[in-house]
C-alpha cells in the first residue's frame, strides 16, 4: 500500500532536546522559556522534562488548541494568515513562523543544545533570504560561474579560487547584480548553492574552523549531488512515515515529483527541487519575482505532460511556452483547477512507480548541526 492510500494518525511532536546532565536540562529549559516568551509563545506550548538511563530530555510542542487555530491538519502554509504575521518583510515574524512550524512537527526536530536550535533557525532564515534573492538561468547541461571566484575542473566540478571567500563566491553566483547576466544552474544545484551559502554564513559566527575546512575542500573538489546530501543535510520523513501533506518549515528543501511517466524522462523534469520560503511560497529561481504557491507549483508540474514533445532527432524535449499557456488557462478555470489540485495534492508514488500518486513528497530536507562540539557535519578530503 502506498502513502497515497494511508490514513495516517499524525501526532504533534515538535522540538526535542537530548542533553547530558540535569544541569544542562535546567539551563536549556530556562533558555527555551525565555526564547518562547520573546515571541509570546510560552503559553501556547506544551513542555515536559524527563530522564532515561542518564540521558535528559526537554520536549516542546504546540498545544492542540493553537494547532487547530493556526494550522488545522498541520497545514503550515497558512500560518502567515492565521497568526497575522509577515515573514516576507519582517525578520522577527519569519523567525516566529519558523519556530511555530517546528513546534508543529510530527517527526520531532532533535537538538543537543539550545544553541544548535538557534543556529538552525538562523540558517533557515538565511536560506529564505537567499531563496528570495536567487536569480538563475535553468540549464541541466551547460553551467557557468563568475570567473573571479570559480574555475571549472572536468573531474572535480566548479572549484573555489584559492584564497576567496566561499560566502562571497556563492552570493555572486546566485545573486547577480544584473538579472540578465544570471548564471546557468539546474534546480538541484541551485538549491545546493542557496543552502551552502546559508550554512557558511552561520559557520562564520558559530564555527569558523569548520568554515575554513569547507573553503579548503571547495578549492580542491566540489561537494555536490549525493555527497552534498550526505555531508550537509538531514532528511526527515519517508514513504512509510511521511509528514502531513501541507506541512513545511521555512528553509526546507522540498521536492515536487513529476507523476507523468513520459515527460519525467526529460532531463530536469523528473521533478522540481525548491526551497520553502514561508508565507505559502516556494522559490522560482528562474523568475524570482514570481515565487510559486503550493497550488501553482502543483499546476505547473501537472502541465509538464502537455509541454513534452519529440524533436527532429526523436528526443523528448520540453516546450515551456506551452506549459505556461496551459497553467494560465487552468488557473482561470475553477473546475479544471480543482481537478488538477485533487490529482496532484497526493503523496508521490515510490521511485519507478507511476500510478495514482501525486507530486507531494513525503520527506523534507534541512541542514545538519553546525556548532562547535556538537556539529555532525564531517567534510571529507
Amino acid at each position: 500500500m502506498t502513502a497515497t492510500q494511508l490514513n495516517i494518525p499524525f501526532e504533534t511532536r515538535g522540538i526535542e532536546f537530548v542533553l547530558k546532565t540535569q544541569q544542562d536540562q535546567i539551563i536549556n529549559l530556562q533558555k527555551m522559556q525565555e526564547h518562547l516568551h520573546k515571541y509570546s509563545l510560552w503559553d501556547c506550548v506544551n513542555h515536559d522534562s524527563s530522564q532515561t538511563n542518564g540521558t535528559y530530555y526537554n520536549r516542546f510542542s504546540l498545544k492542540q488548541s493553537y494547532k487547530d487555530q493556526w494550522a488545522p491538519n498541520w497545514d503550515t502554509t497558512r500560518l502567515y494568515a492565521s497568526m497575522s504575521i509577515d515573514g516576507r518583510d519582517n525578520k522577527d515574524d519569519l523567525d516566529k513562523e519558523i519556530l511555530v512550524a517546528m513546534l508543529l512537527a510530527t517527526i520531532p526536530f532533535t537538538f543537543p543544545s539550545y544553541e544548535e536550535l538557534i543556529s538552525a533557525i538562523h540558517i533557515r532564515h538565511y536560506v529564505v533570504d537567499a531563496g528570495y534573492r536567487a536569480a538563475l538561468n535553468f540549464d541541466t547541461e551547460a553551467a557557468e560561474r563568475p570567473t573571479d571566484y570559480w574555475h571549472y575542473d572536468e573531474e572535480a566540478g566548479f572549484l573555489l579560487n584559492k584564497g576567496k571567500s566561499i560566502i562571497d563566491a556563492l552570493v555572486k553566483a546566485t545573486q547577480p547584480e544584473d538579472i540578465s547576466q544570471a548564471y546557468s544552474f539546474s534546480c538541484y544545484r541551485a538549491t545546493e548553492y542557496v543552502i551552502l551559502l546559508s550554512i557558511a554564513k552561520e559557520l562564520k559566527n558559530a564555527n569558523p574552523a569548520l568554515l575554513k575546512r569547507l573553503e579548503e575542500r571547495s578549492e580542491n573538489r566540489a561537494i555536490r549531488s549525493g555527497e552534498f546530501h550526505e555531508v550537509f543535510l538531514k532528511e526527515y520523513g519517508s514513504i512509510d512515515n511521511p509528514f502531513p501533506m501541507k506541512y513545511y518549515v521555512p528553509g526546507d528543501r522540498v521536492w515536487f515529483r513529476n507523476p507523468d511517466d513520459r515527460s519525467s524522462d526529460i532531463s530536469g523534469y523528473e521533478g522540481s527541487w525548491v526551497i520553502y520560503l514561508g508565507h505559502n511560497l516556494f522559490t522560482n529561481f528562474w523568475k524570482r519575482d514570481q515565487p510559486f504557491t503550493l497550488e501553482t507549483k502543483c499546476v505547473e508540474v501537472y502541465h509538464w505532460k502537455d509541454g513534452a514533445y519529440l524533436d527532429a532527432h526523436g528526443e523528448l524535449q520540453m516546450n515551456e511556452s506551452i506549459v505556461e499557456s496551459c497553467v494560465t488557462k487552468s488557473m482561470s478555470d475553477p473546475q479544471t483547477y480543482k481537478t488538477i489540485i485533487e490529482r496532484m495534492m497526493r503523496y508521490r508514488d515510490p521511485k519507478g512507480v507511476y500510478d495514482q500518486g501525486g507530486c507531494i513528497d513525503t520527506s523534507r530536507e534541512s541542514p545538519r548541526l553546525v556548532c562547535i562540539g556538537t556539529s555532525d557535519i564531517t567534510i571529507p578530503d
